[in-house]
């Protein structure tokens, strides 16, 4: 399955951005796609998890703020951000077992 990111973009501190990522096949057998990010002269970490059991993991720094859906029916993947800070700003890439990855998209929060 190939995957392709979308949905980044300049945000203000605060602010609200949806990232999606949709597949190119049936994820709904996929266990353990994910969200990923990497900031300027930073490692790429893991942001969030979700099961084929819809259950979620998140990185201490988004807990109560992102949130990561799945929806089968229409393979893909969503990423809720809310009450983003500048500290969020990153490329973002979802991510399947293999591993599979899709595109990068930029996230940039700054007034």
């Amino acid at each position: 399955v190939q995957l392709q990111a979308f949905g980044g973009g300049l945000v203000q501190p605060g602010g609200s951005l949806r990232l999606s990522c949709a597949a190119s096949g049936d994820i709904s057998g996929i266990n353990n796609m994910g969200w990923h990010r990497r900031a300027l002269g930073k490692q790429l970490e893991v942001v969030a998890i979700i099961t084929t059991g819809g259950a979620t993991v998140y990185a201490d720094s988004v807990k109560g703020r992102f949130t990561i859906s799945k929806d089968n029916a229409k393979n893909a993947i969503y990423l809720q951000m809310n009450n983003l800070n500048v500290e969020d700003t990153a490329v973002y890439y979802c991510k399947a077992p293999g591993p599979r990855w899709g595109q990068g998209t930029q996230v940039t929060v700054s007034s």
